[in-house]
């Protein structure tokens, strides 16, 4: 099928890429670089190099590749850039969505549309724990608002035009390629300061937890979603256990032996939970998946790719 990978370049983005190379499929990546590389684009895709807003530019991607399927990962990732500049983070999420959702419209043909939301953010502070896809959505940033927005508009383009959609909420995702820097986990910038021997600095208390999920497991609920996905849905993608901020800090320091670096605490951020574990039931329901890697083998593949890309 002719695909085309918003956000090809980046963390995520460039993993699904790799799976639909691997599939046999004729693969475009759109990406303006703001936070991929270059470094994560499989060779065998066609690169472009280009915003999500362009709608001239996306319009006629549309035109020259007949899209089968659009698997959507280009976003401004930042929860608390969002809660910042709320402009910025609706023109690129919501506006961005919809300039793609309108070039899929006017071209006709397309099969899935493929939307990375999130979890927690879209929860909010949950009511039970672990959340499933019924909770109540209550988003306290403006990022998770602006995917809540999308997954609406999702739902009510495919009432008005027939083109089916399936929404992944992510929870916290991390592994290989994901950048130390800007919108970054905690995973990815602890082990970077570890690596090299620098003090971490915790958020708050250390106690908030979050649902972290390996990228790899991530990839197989998207081509699982292909082959078993049979209408629209929305899935969680997440593990169902809670890990807080401290236990990541401790089990890093143990498979970094690089330096002797400590914790040390600052103030908690405006727009983040305290708690957040979502239920993957439904994607083990309706897709057969379920999370492989555990936090530990996920942790050690994190850091052995972050002490090779040091040599």
């Amino acid at each position: 099928m002719n695909v085309l990978v918003t956000g090809g370049a980046g963390f995520i983005g460039s993993h699904v890429a790799d799976a639909f190379v691997e599939r046999g499929d004729t693969v475009v990546i759109l990406d303006n670089l703001s936070a991929g590389s270059m470094e994560n684009v499989n060779p065998k895709a066609k690169f472009v190099e280009g915003d999500i807003t362009d709608a001239g530019l996306v319009r006629r991607l549309f035109r020259e590749h007949r899209f089968e399927i659009v698997n959507h990962h280009a976003a401004q990732l930042d929860v608390r850039k969002s809660v910042a500049d709320p402009v910025f983070d609706c023109t690129q999420n919501i506006i961005g969505t919809l300039t793609l959702l309108e070039a899929a419209r006017e071209q006709g043909g397309v099969k899935l549309f493929m939307q990375a939301s999130t979890g927690g953010a879209v929860y909010g502070e949950q009511d039970y724990f672990p959340a499933d896809e019924q909770h109540p959505t209550r988003p306290i940033s403006q990022y998770g608002v602006a995917k809540r927005s999308i997954e609406l508009y999702l739902g009510c383009y495919q009432a008005l035009y027939g083109f089916e959609y399936v929404a992944f909420r992510y929870t916290n995702v991390y592994g290989p390629r994901q950048s130390p820097h800007g919108e970054a986990g905690v995973i990815a910038i602890f082990t970077e300061k570890l690596l090299c021997g620098e003090d971490v600095v915790i958020n708050g208390d250390g106690s908030q937890t979050r649902d972290y999920v390996y990228v790899g497991d991530l990839v197989r609920a998207h081509m699982l979603a292909l082959e078993q996905l049979n209408g629209s849905d929305i899935f969680n993608i997440s593990t169902a256990i809670e890990t807080d901020v401290n236990q990541i800090f401790a089990v890093l320091s143990d498979l970094t032996t690089e330096g002797h670096a400590k914790a040390t605490y600052g103030l908690a951020k405006a727009g983040e939970q305290q708690r957040s574990v979502c239920s993957y039931d439904h994607a083990r329901e309706m897709l057969g998946w379920k999370p492989e890697v555990d936090l530990q083998d996920g942790l050690r593949k994190t850091v052995d790719f972050f002490r090779g890309k040091r040599g």
